[in-house]
């Protein structure tokens, strides 16, 4: 199985936003957030039937981050 590889720079107000997004979008693997000097602040694997109160804490955890960052990179490895 093909992998492809996606980065989107975004604020930290968008971020939590931006992450709900492409979990809607249900072909991602893997989810990488990164600062803006891309330091890895985290990374959330995604599994067929990953959903609903599974994602709670990651996003919980992804809004924590938001908070905390002003610039960050969105990596994302989708399914092809």
């Amino acid at each position: 199985m093909a992998e492809m590889k996606e980065e989107f720079k975004v604020n930290g107000e968008m971020l939590l936003k931006k992450v709900k997004e492409l979990l809607n979008e249900g072909n991602i693997r893997r989810i990488t957030i990164k600062d803006k000097d891309g330091k890895e602040l985290m990374t959330f694997p995604l599994t067929v039937g990953v959903v609903g109160a599974v994602l709670v804490p990651v996003l919980a955890a992804v809004g924590a981050i938001a908070a905390l960052v002003t610039e960050c990179t969105i990596s994302v490895e989708r399914k092809v």
